[in-house]
């Protein structure tokens, strides 16, 4: 898709599409506010549910929104000290997300990665929220990010002993607004994964993940093609 087209999409998607929401929306809370006390209790529960989709669909808004942008950010291609960014991330998330602060995350040293920085961090950012956010209800939630021994491309990992997931669904994870788990279990709009994957192709890689219902993720990634690959391409 040229620059033009990209623009075109994005002005669609948050002028375009917002427009009738907004009028769905404004209307709604009006009838909401002034009407509520003179409607029974199944006229308002319909309205609730009228403006709670209302909040999902702006939310799906950002996200292609989001996902739109990514694909037009340069990639610029650095030696990154990755264990001390998921170090970073990881501190950040244990910060943030409700029942995380007990969880330990162990970092391999040594990580490096050729990436661009801040695409990266929204890698881990994505990785190590989710193995956070999945592995809360758990006694020891632990997360594990680390580097398979050994293998060519580098294959990275993160890992966590949470709910997990039948691998029979694994096909839908990478998809934008897929979700395994209901939200009322674990929130979220399940765009973090279709991001996670589109830029890890960007950097020329590839992801996949291995779980078990009740026994936790691990999602394997690579961000390049394999140093013999490269060597042959620069002779």
């Amino acid at each position: 898709m040229g620059a033009d087209e990209q623009a075109s999409l994005n002005h669609a998607m948050s002028h375009d599409l917002r427009a009738p929401l907004r009028v769905m929306e404004g209307f709604s809370r009006i009838l909401k506010e002034d009407y509520g006390p003179q409607l029974d209790a199944q006229a308002n529960q319909h309205l609730d549910l009228v403006l709670a989709a209302a909040e999902r669909m702006n939310t799906m808004i950002d996200a292609l929104l989001a996902q739109a942008q990514l694909t037009n950010e340069p990639l610029h291609r650095q030696s990154v000290d990755m264990s001390a960014l998921a170090r970073e991330v990881a501190r950040e998330q244990l910060g943030v997300l409700n029942g995380a602060a007990r969880a330990e995350v162990v970092v391999t040293d040594g990580l490096v990665a050729q990436a661009d920085p801040a695409l990266l961090r929204r890698v881990l950012e994505n990785l190590i929220g989710n193995a956070l956010k999945y592995s809360e209800k758990v006694d020891c939630p632990r997360v594990s990010v680390g580097v398979i021994p050994e293998t060519d491309p580098e294959v990275f990992f993160v890992r966590d002993n949470g709910a997990g997931f039948d691998m029979e669904c694994a096909n839908k994870l990478f998809g934008m607004f897929q979700r395994l788990h209901s939200a009322k279990d674990f929130p979220g709009n399940g765009v973090g994964l279709a991001a996670v994957q589109h830029i890890v192709r960007r950097h020329g890689g590839r992801i996949w993940a291995e779980a078990a219902v009740g026994q936790g993720a691990c999602f394997y990634f690579t961000l390049d093609a394999s140093r013999h690959h490269q060597r042959r391409t620069e002779r």
